[in-house]
């Protein structure tokens, strides 16, 4: 299935000149309005969804996101509800590739190889662990190549090149280009200096490259076209949602889109 992933993007790529990808907090405000959101996503013809697991210390995301996922476990939000949620959506948008997104400790508590197989049979086709790093995720990258799970890794814009092919060939389905420094939710400066970066991403792999961190806009996304695969937009979402209720998705994807 990971090679799979890679594979129906690149196929993908044939038709659109950008994919999106989307990120939601299982649980934030609801799993209600979050099955709303997800259909407005799918419907507007988003490629990837990031379901993300609320972990009580989630050191990759920044206050928006931080604070949907300490709302969603106030609320009672469990891993299992997560779990269940995450099958009730990949079978009911087949079109969308569904990935959990969450911390080391979730998974470890949970069982490593349990949880991974859990992801595989309820039709998930991998996972985005953001604090476990290629050198400590020996058994995690195995489990899931041997379950067919694709185990994003990331590239920064401190990686070097040659660190960049290293973690580029324990990864599947694509790396997720951190597109600067620091958390989720910031923007990002659209320079020359993000250009370079993502020269030096394409260069280390032949795996899709999505890029994330600060991307809001259609302006971000048109900027991001030519120079990578995928778009990943997380903060914007949980935003506008906040502000104009889940009814605001589709117009706002099908805008960074058009």
């Amino acid at each position: 299935m990971s090679r799979d992933l890679e594979q129906e993007l690149k196929q993908r790529l044939q038709q659109k000149k950008i994919l999106l990808m989307t990120h939601l907090v299982l649980g934030y405000p609801s799993l209600e309005v979050n099955r709303e959101v997800i259909r407005q996503m799918a419907e507007a013809g988003v490629d990837c969804i990031e379901l993300q697991i609320p972990f009580s210390e989630p050191i990759a995301d920044g206050p928006v996101i931080l604070k949907a996922s300490q709302s969603s476990l106030e609320r009672g939000i469990s891993v299992e509800a997560c779990l269940r949620f995450g099958q009730e959506m990949a079978a009911a948008f087949p079109r969308v590739r569904f990935l959990f997104m969450t911390y080391y400790n979730i998974m470890f508590k949970y069982g490593e190889t349990a949880f991974l197989r859990r992801t595989r049979d309820i039709g998930l086709c991998g996972t985005i662990v953001p604090d476990l790093p290629p050198e400590e995720g020996h058994d995690y990258l195995a489990a899931s190549k041997e379950l067919g799970l694709a185990p994003v890794q990331f590239f920064t814009p401190t990686s070097s090149d040659e660190r960049m092919r290293q973690v580029a060939a324990q990864g599947a389905g694509f790396i997720y280009c951190v597109a600067r420094r620091g958390v989720t939710g910031k923007q990002t400066a659209f320079d020359h200096g993000l250009e370079r970066y993502l020269a030096r991403c394409r260069q280390a792999t032949t795996l899709p490259l999505a890029v994330g961190f600060g991307i809001g806009s259609r302006e971000d996304v048109a900027m991001l076209t030519g120079k990578a695969d995928m778009a990943v937009i997380g903060t914007a979402t949980i935003k506008l949602v906040d502000a104009k209720g889940p009814s605001a998705v589709g117009p706002f994807i099908a805008e960074l889109l058009a």
